[in-house]
């Protein structure tokens, strides 16, 4: 079952439920469960490993002195985290991951993965070109984020940030995968000002909002 599961994942892409199975020992495989807002790798640890999400969600954040927390990633179900790090040993993670909810995470052995065992199978080739793509829209993702939050205002983060979901969803309607707490975390605001700022643009009848589901009944990207 676990095989199915996996050769249905981006890392697993292109390999069958028996070979994704069959790479486990190979690839130092360890799973683990982890309750909601337990911490699964702290900031300044040194990490071996890529994480895997089989079920639930993780956050990728990071927390100033001051306890403000900024969240830069939220990780689902066949996404992975850490593998940057993993690929590079003796750095340091600067970012906490925290179980969103109750989680199942499958531990990589980033080293084996990339050392194509004496089989040289072709199965495990996949699996790297996985991996460098992934990290390929992990880059793409940070500068989303980056682009994100570059307006000075709030709304002009909403805006940005809103417009570029209805656009890769292609509708005027989606949900995005944070709640609002999150949300606010990702853009780098205060919740209050954010849940303000959105009483706002209902208001002036730019969208409809229900907890994390959006309607844009405005173009926005002429704002």
């Amino acid at each position: 079952m676990k095989g199915t599961l996996l050769a249905n994942t981006a890392l697993f892409r292109g390999t069958s439920p028996l070979e994704a199975e069959a790479m486990l020992n190979c690839l130092g495989a360890m799973e683990r469960g982890y309750a909601k807002g337990e911490q699964i790798y702290h900031s300044g640890d040194y990490v071996t490993d890529l994480g895997m999400v089989l079920s639930g969600s993780t956050l990728i954040q990071t927390d100033d002195l001051w306890g403000n927390t900024t969240v830069l990633d939220k990780i689902g179900p066949g996404q992975i985290f850490a593998e940057t790090y993993a690929c590079v040993p003796g750095e340091p993670l600067m970012v906490d991951v925290v179980a969103a909810e109750e989680s199942q995470v499958l531990f990589l052995n980033v080293e084996r993965v990339l050392q194509i065992c004496p089989h040289t199978c072709a199965h495990h080739s996949k699996l790297i070109r996985n991996l460098l793509l992934l990290s390929a829209q992990k880059n793409l993702n940070l500068s989303r984020k980056i682009f994100h939050t570059a307006s000075k205002t709030i709304r002009g983060r909403l805006l940005s940030y809103l417009s570029y979901q209805a656009r890769r969803s292609g509708s005027p309607s989606f949900t995005v995968p944070f709640n609002r707490q999150q949300l606010a975390d990702y853009l780098n605001v205060e919740r209050s000002a954010l849940s303000n700022e959105l009483s706002k643009m209902q208001r002036d009848g730019l969208l409809v909002v229900e907890r994390n589901r959006f309607t844009l009944t405005s173009d926005l990207s002429h704002l």
